[in-house]
């Protein structure tokens, strides 16, 4: 599993892939920030895209992947996440 742990809690987990998603075209759109502070508050928000840049991608996807085992993603749950990636790729 990863070596790279995190103390988040599912929403800021949820925060902090959404704002990886968002960042894939290296701009985040107000509309992609919008969505993800129905996720957290603008303090957490904040927090998680400070974390957010100062991670290189292998350190993110660590994150992600060490987040989805630690939560225990079921499919279906992940099937979920994935859904609301494609919403933030079409907010903008």
């Amino acid at each position: 599993m990863s070596e790279i742990k995190t103390d988040w809690t599912r929403q800021e987990f949820k925060a902090y892939l959404l704002s990886y998603a968002a960042h894939s075209n290296y701009f985040e759109a107000e509309e992609e920030t919008e969505m993800i502070l129905e996720t957290v508050s603008h303090d957490q928000y904040k927090k998680i895209h400070r974390e957010l840049d100062k991670d290189n991608d292998y350190q993110s996807l660590q994150k992600i992947l060490y987040n989805l085992d630690k939560f225990n993603y079921s499919k279906e749950e992940v099937h979920i996440l994935v859904e609301d990636i494609q919403k933030l790729f079409l907010s903008d």
